[in-house]
């Protein structure tokens, strides 16, 4: 029988290794960041990236965005999915909120904000370095945090109500994208580094040997591909 992990203490070492790393959207002020958050649902942190330096010229704070025709700012949101309510969303919050030192400081009214669900009031709360409401849980957050064994769900939601349970409310803040941090540097979808991992010790993938035998299925399927290949050659 799996001992059972006291996931308080746990963590520490691997919210030790994450704390305060700025998160990987690009953004230089909370009005930024509450931008880029939102541009980002469904797409990835790096098209927002690469897009944000020319955005935030055009539309440099809340009261010029409020100001934006929608129709010219879905055109400079072409890229991005969900470009026409994004465009539609960010005008609205920008006339609500008017300037950063206006932004809403609790979940309550972040989510109360069009385009804003839990998952980016988590992001902005700890960005701004507000006292946490709730856990970060982006994809990675997902994938790592079944792998480890503190959650058991693909639910977001369900997940992190699960974390939330395992970890003190003082590490609400910190753990979600210390879990997400190391499911971009560490633990990858195909390729984890489990001799870099500090979870290690307690990852129920690892342990379990759900892993290596993950990494052989992964050769025998490489394998597979390269006798194929020969044979069409032939």
């Amino acid at each position: 029988m799996a001992k059972e992990v006291d996931w308080s203490k746990a963590v520490q070492s691997l919210i030790k290794k994450y704390r305060n790393e700025k998160h990987p959207l690009e953004y230089q002020n909370l009005y930024q960041l509450v931008v880029m958050v939102v541009l980002a649902a469904q797409t990835t942190d790096v098209l927002v990236n690469n897009l944000a330096p020319e955005f935030f010229k055009k539309y440099p704070d809340f009261k010029s965005l409020a100001k934006a025709d929608h129709g010219l700012l879905m055109k400079d949101l072409g890229k991005v999915r969900n470009f026409g309510n994004k465009a539609r969303w960010l005008i609205e919050i920008s006339n609500k909120v008017k300037d950063e030192k206006s932004l809403p400081k609790t979940m309550d009214e972040l989510v109360s904000l069009p385009g804003i669900g839990r998952k980016s009031a988590n992001v902005i709360m700890r960005e701004a370095k507000l006292p946490a409401e709730g856990v970060t849980v982006d994809l990675h957050v997902v994938r790592v945090s079944n792998r480890l064994g503190i959650a058991d769900s693909e639910d977001p939601k369900k997940i992190e109500q699960q974390i939330m349970q395992a970890v003190p409310q003082k590490d609400w803040g910190e753990i979600g994208m210390s879990i997400s941090f190391l499911g971009r540097d560490i633990c990858r979808p195909s390729h984890p580094e489990h001799a870099e991992c500090p979870m290690q010790s307690v990852c129920k993938f690892y342990l379990s040997g759900e892993s290596e035998k993950m990494m052989k299925e992964k050769e025998t399927e490489k394998e597979i591909g390269k006798a194929n290949r020969k044979i069409k050659k032939k």
